[in-house]
C-alpha cells in the first residue's frame, strides 16, 4: 500500500475511534476515606495507640446500563486478617466479642465529593448492617452484609458510567489500646466489596455488581498495608489485589522469577 493512502486510512480509522462510545465498567469499588473518582486511598494505617476516633470505608458503584425506579442495594464485604485465624480486634458485629458495637453504617456523602454522586439525592436513604457472619470464608474472615432503602415514594432513577456513593463502613478506634484493649490492631487485613444488589420494585429487573469498577484491586482496601492478608480457603479469594508488599528483592531474584 503506497504511503499516501496508508495514512489515510489511518486517518479514517482514528476518526473512528474518537467516535465510539464509551464503555462503561459495570463495578464496584471500595476507598478509604473518599470515593475513588474523589482521591480516597487504597490502604490505610493506623498506630494503634487510641481509642478515640475512627476510620471510613467508603463504598459505591458504577452501572453498565440505566436504570429505572432503584429503591435501594444490599452489599457484601468480606475481611481477612494476616495468619490463620481471626484476631479480637477485626471480630466485630457480634454479641459478646471484643469489639462488639465499633462499627456503623452511614449514607451521608463528604461535602467535598466532585466526581463521585449520591444515587438518591433527592430521597432519605435509610439501612444498617444486616449480619455478621465469623469465619464464613475462611478462619481468618469475617463476612460484613449490609442494606440500605428509600421509601416506596422516593424511586430513582440512576445513570450509566456515573460514580456512585452508596454508603460509608465508620469503624471506630475503640479498645485499641491500653487496659482492656483487643489483640489485633496491627496485625494486616484486607477488605473486599464483594457484591452488590441494585434493586428495584420488580425483583425480575435488579443488577448485581462485582468486581472492580475502577480497574484491578479498586474493589479492594487493606488496613496496615494488608500483606499476608489472604482468605485462606476459598477462590478466587484466595488474594488480595491491593495488597502492598514490603519485600524488596535482588535483581538475580527477579530474574529468577522468568526463568
Amino acid at each position: 500500500m503506497r504511503p499516501a493512502l496508508r495514512t489515510a486510512w489511518l486517518l479514517i480509522a482514528l476518526a473512528c475511534l474518537a467516535q465510539a462510545p464509551a464503555v462503561h465498567a459495570a463495578g464496584v469499588f471500595l476507598r478509604w476515606d473518599q470515593c475513588y473518582g474523589d482521591g480516597g486511598v487504597s490502604n490505610k494505617n493506623f498506630a494503634c495507640d487510641t481509642n478515640t476516633g475512627s476510620e471510613t470505608l467508603v463504598a459505591g458503584f458504577q452501572l453498565g446500563a440505566d436504570m429505572t425506579q432503584v429503591n435501594g442495594n444490599e452489599a457484601i464485604l468480606d475481611v481477612a486478617a494476616a495468619g490463620a485465624s481471626l484476631p479480637a480486634w477485626w471480630q466485630l458485629g457480634q454479641a459478646g466479642t471484643c469489639r462488639s458495637g465499633v462499627t456503623s453504617m452511614d449514607f451521608v456523602i463528604s461535602p467535598g465529593a466532585v466526581h463521585c454522586a449520591e444515587w438518591a439525592p433527592s430521597a432519605d436513604v435509610g439501612g444498617g448492617f444486616g449480619l455478621y457472619q465469623l469465619h464464613f470464608l475462611s478462619p481468618n474472615s469475617i463476612r460484613i452484609n449490609a442494606a440500605c432503602a428509600v421509601v416506596p415514594g422516593e424511586l430513582q432513577n440512576v445513570s450509566a458510567g456515573q460514580e456512585y456513593f452508596a454508603f460509608n463502613l465508620v469503624i471506630a478506634h475503640r479498645r485499641s489500646v491500653g487496659t482492656g484493649s483487643c489483640d489485633g490492631c496491627s496485625i494486616p487485613a484486607c477488605i473486599h466489596f464483594t457484591r452488590l444488589k441494585v434493586n428495584t420494585p420488580d425483583p425480575l429487573t435488579f443488577a448485581l455488581l462485582s468486581g472492580p469498577a475502577n480497574g484491578t484491586g479498586s474493589d479492594f482496601v487493606t488496613w496496615q498495608g494488608g500483606v499476608g492478608a489472604t482468605f485462606i480457603t476459598t477462590p478466587p479469594l484466595g488474594w488480595c489485589a491491593a495488597a502492598t508488599p514490603t519485600v524488596k528483592r535482588t535483581w538475580g531474584a527477579v530474574k529468577a522469577l522468568y526463568r
